[in-house]
């Protein structure tokens, strides 16, 4: 029966193998040096204690409509969150005022708990004559 050997490196051993990464080394050449398990280990080190990051930069190159359609998307992300920051502002400046009316009149204003759609009336409704009121 043969065991598994679990490999921990010590943080001075990291660091040492990140220094030497930012010194010029390759990952693959660190990783054959010293045993270590793969090229993401000693990128995971990298991202986690060295000073600069990783030497590989991501570049996304694409088509002319692509980008368009990027920038069309990234504008109506940006409206939406204009939208979403002035409804906040909105129902703060709601939750307010009922605060201060409640305060002013000296009860709780009752709220709705459930909101009904005011869509078709019901089958019930039509029979009885009866439409939404």
């Amino acid at each position: 029966m043969t065991k598994t050997i679990i490999r921990r490196y010590s943080l001075a051993f990291k660091k040492q193998v990140v220094a030497e990464y930012e010194a010029g080394a390759s990952t693959y050449r660190l990783k054959q040096r010293y045993g270590i398990g793969s090229n993401q280990t000693v990128g995971r080190w990298v991202r986690q204690y060295g000073r600069e990051g990783m030497r590989v930069k991501l570049m996304v190159i694409q088509k002319p409509e692509e980008q368009e359609r990027v920038k069309q998307l990234e504008g109506h992300i940006a409206e939406l969150e204009q939208l979403v920051a002035q409804l906040s502002l909105d129902k703060f400046m709601l939750e307010c005022t009922l605060a201060v009316a409640e305060e002013q009149l000296g009860h709780e204003v009752k709220k709705k708990t459930t909101t009904k759609s005011p869509s078709k009336p019901r089958r019930s409704e039509l029979k009885r004559g009866g439409g939404p009121r």
